[in-house]
């Protein structure tokens, strides 16, 4: 049997280290002792201690509520608008609803505006200052309009959107914008959009106020027929018709229709290619479109369409008796364009499909560029 006092001196022994340990950090946190201080004991017959602590360790759910980051939205907005003050950031879904996060849209239907404005431009010599308004104006009108177009399509689409991976998060389909909101908001896009376009003359008014029908009934086409992107081709591509009449007073109905049958074929090569990203969800959903209906044959069917553009295009630059750099960069090029996409696209890619879609942005630049050329000739006396 041990002897009490054989127990006792080595107990005190332990427990006065202990206190000047505790003494030594008293300076920090009941935590950061119970972490670092484990007592090590100076008797075999003491076992180790460890202080414990009854201070909850700070976690996320006890960071205040004012301090923490607000969670980034789930719907597209541009880059710019990220820096806007806090303020104005309930225009972050008006302004992805609009689709200002994806310009290619207003570039697609920009460069047929520009087109018929060029090539009436150089039929009638028209001044550059004139030649430049005018371009200026329907680049503003294409802004306006195409996020017009797009929130009339997500309120039509809104169910529909629900079942696309694609854009189940769009503003209305998620439920960040209502409805009655978007339509709020549809109302001043219009008025905007009426605004620009009674900066041109009377007979363009009219002209472009029919096209609001097109823009308003495209988006029930995908629920009757596998040919939407027909009816969105005569709707996106007005702007050949509009940009003559806009420079000439009347619509040169004979260099702008074939312009415009030739903008059409084109819509039906790009949107198609666009539409086979969603070919499987729209079979899911019940959504029609020349891609599900030439399926396999698309690539050979688009290059058709292709074609009809292109034969289009140089029959109207014919027609309105253009020079050779039309031939040689807006036939030519488009042509060389319209090739590479056939041949690059893979079909069956989100990716690549994305891709090509916006290549296009580029195409409808080289066919301006030598309506451009043609016209900046013959202002200078060379043609």
């Amino acid at each position: 049997m041990i002897p009490r006092l054989a127990l006792r001196t080595p107990l005190r022994t332990a427990h006065a280290s202990l206190r000047r340990s505790s003494q030594r950090f008293a300076f920090l946190p009941p935590t950061l002792v119970s972490q670092r201080l484990p007592i090590k004991p100076s008797s075999p017959f003491l076992l180790p201690l460890r202080f414990a602590s009854t201070t909850p360790s700070p976690s996320a759910e006890t960071v205040p509520a004012q301090i923490a980051k607000p969670p980034s939205p789930q719907f597209p907005i541009p880059s710019w608008a990220e820096k806007l003050p806090k303020s104005l950031r309930w225009t972050h879904p008006y302004l992805s609803l609009a689709r200002m996060d994806k310009p290619i849209g207003t570039w697609l239907l920009y460069w047929p505006c520009a087109w018929g404005i060029t090539m009436a431009a150089y039929s009638s010599a028209l001044p550059v200052s004139s030649w430049a308004w005018n371009l200026a104006l329907f680049g503003t009108g294409a802004i306006v309009m195409r996020g017009a177009g797009c929130t009339i399509n997500d309120l039509w689409d809104r169910n529909i959107d629900k079942k696309v991976d694609r854009t189940k998060m769009r503003p209305i389909a998620s439920g960040e914008v209502k409805p009655i909101q978007a339509i709020t908001f549809l109302g001043g896009q219009l008025s905007v959009g009426l605004a620009i376009l009674t900066q041109l003359n009377w007979y363009s008014i009219g002209l472009g106020a029919s096209s609001l029908s097109l823009v308003v009934l495209y988006p029930l086409m995908k629920r009757i027929t596998y040919w939407p992107q027909f009816v969105l081709g005569m709707a996106f591509n007005w702007g050949a018709l509009l940009g003559s009449s806009a420079v000439l007073g009347v619509c040169d109905w004979q260099v702008a229709l074939p312009l415009y049958a030739g903008s059409i074929a084109w819509t039906i090569v790009y949107d198609t290619i666009y539409a086979h990203q969603d070919k499987v969800d729209d079979v899911k959903a019940g959504v029609k479109s020349t891609a599900l209906l030439f399926a396999e044959r698309s690539r050979p069917i688009l290059t058709a369409f292709s074609a009809s553009f292109i034969s289009l295009l140089a029959l109207s630059g014919y027609l309105n008796a253009q020079g050779p750099a039309f031939y040689a960069l807006s036939v030519g090029g488009a042509a060389a364009h319209l090739a590479w996409q056939l041949r690059n696209a893979d079909l069956d890619s989100r990716e690549s499909c994305w891709e090509m879609f916006k290549s296009n942005r580029d195409l409808g630049a080289i066919v301006w560029s030598g309506m451009a050329i043609d016209y900046a000739l013959k202002l200078s006396g060379v043609m």
